[in-house]
């Protein structure tokens, strides 16, 4: 026989039990509150500085402005949201300075920076004699080595952008292709271990090439050698052929794609535009691109300087920026 004290200690017992139970359901099924982080429309947002980082970097040695300009730049293409800045200086010892700058820059305004230069003998700027493909790899591996302080985890480093350029590639000569494929991917794994080596994490090949090379070089075995990864720098009348051209690289290469260069307008290609029908075709180019699966990437070409810019030579934006800046502020 239970007594009155067993019954109700028995109660007690149960209802204890219970409460446990209900604790622990409780702490396991309600759904916890996760941080919200922002997903972009695409990973990599990017405007590029050519016209001034490339195109000015001798004068900008002995340029007291320079700083400040570079600045300025800085901070209205952090204002859009992008998350990228193309930086596109070269990577001969006496531009390392200027380079600098530019890259310290984009730090302080909390941008992640694409590499875009090149060695100036590969295409003959300022005058550098030409250097052979040997020498350039070997070139790659010393300058990441000498300069680890400019690298930062989440940067993408290109060595050799529009390489077939340096070449005159022929890309109607399978022995020249095929000779050419050995020599991007040799680039890229020199690039990869050099970072591994100074203990960044930063992504490496990223090799823009115009449309019709990356059809006739970036075959399936090629484009998963290079990390998986299609840049085309393409300038096309229509927005519409942007992104057909996009979507249809993507399925023949089986990679993902970046377009390392884009906008309007290009005077032969477009003829002139107004800044509101400037404003028009980045606008339609954009919505077309947001629907092409494999575009995971861009890089509006150029900030200041081209023809076309996003703002004029007193930093005043065109209609444009406002256009850029909504899809780049986005959040999915």
């Amino acid at each position: 026989m239970f007594t009155k004290e067993d019954i109700l200690f028995l109660l007690a017992a149960i209802l204890f039990g219970i409460s446990i139970l209900l604790f622990v359901m409780q702490f396991f099924l309600t759904p916890k509150s996760v941080p919200h982080t922002p997903q972009k429309q695409w990973q990599i947002e990017s405007i590029d500085t050519m016209k001034y980082s490339r195109d000015m970097a001798r004068q900008d040695l002995n340029n007291a402005n320079f700083v400040n300009e570079v600045d300025k730049q800085m901070s209205l293409i952090a204002a859009t949201g992008a998350n990228y800045v193309a930086i596109d200086t070269p990577y001969d010892q006496e531009f390392i300075p200027v380079l600098a700058v530019w890259v310290q820059s984009a730090r302080a305004h909390g941008l992640h920076v694409w590499f875009r230069g090149n060695f100036s003998g590969w295409e003959g700027w300022f005058n550098y004699p030409p250097i052979t493909e040997q020498e350039h790899t070997e070139k790659i591996k010393e300058f990441i080595l000498s300069n680890r302080t400019l690298f930062q985890d989440g940067d993408i480093f290109t060595s050799c952008p529009e390489c077939e350029n340096g070449i005159k590639l022929n890309t109607g000569d399978p022995n020249v292709v095929a000779s050419y494929r050995s020599f991007l991917i040799s680039e890229y794994m020199t690039s990869k271990d050099a970072f591994a080596e100074i203990d960044k994490n930063v992504s490496t090949g990223y090799f823009s090439m115009n449309a019709d090379v990356a059809r006739a070089v970036m075959d399936r075995q090629t484009t998963k050698e290079l990390g998986g990864i299609v840049v085309i720098d393409h300038y096309v009348l229509t927005p519409e052929q942007l992104a057909d051209d996009a979507a249809s690289i993507a399925a023949q290469s089986g990679g993902k794609i970046i377009l390392g260069e884009f906008g309007a307008p290009i005077p032969d290609i477009h003829g002139n535009m107004t800044d509101e029908q400037q404003k028009e075709w980045l606008s339609q180019s954009l919505q077309m691109l947001s629907g092409v699966t494999d575009l995971i990437g861009i890089n509006y070409w150029v900030d200041k300087g081209g023809s076309t810019a996003l703002w004029n030579p007193n930093n005043a934006p065109k209609p444009a920026v406002a256009v850029l800046t909504g899809y780049y502020q986005k959040e999915l």
